[in-house]
């Protein structure tokens, strides 16, 4: 069977097992140096209301949300996009 990626597509390197994380879209369970992490803030508050109260000095809080997914499911809902195979085999990433 040919390697399609010389990583594997992980990236552990020689760390041995890593631990595991569900996907956010499909429940799968996948090795954390393979799923593809994507995190965002959530604010509690709404835009227009925390423009007003930024504009006064105030504080918003925000909420740090980190979301996994499986490759198959990044790449079905647009997070990752399919590349050649030229560039799956070259050091950068884009």
């Amino acid at each position: 069977m040919p390697k399609k990626r010389k990583s594997g597509g992980r990236n552990k390197g020689e760390k041995g097992k890593s631990r595991t994380v569900q996907c956010a879209q499909c429940g799968k369970s996948v090795p954390i140096d393979k799923a593809v992490k994507r995190t965002r803030w959530i604010s509690f508050v709404d835009r227009s209301l925390a423009k007003e109260l930024r504009e006064q000095g105030a504080i918003i809080p925000r909420n740090k949300i980190t979301v996994y997914y499986c490759v198959s499911c990044a790449v079905h809902i647009g997070q990752v996009k399919v590349r050649s195979k030229e560039s799956r085999k070259s050091k950068d990433r884009y």
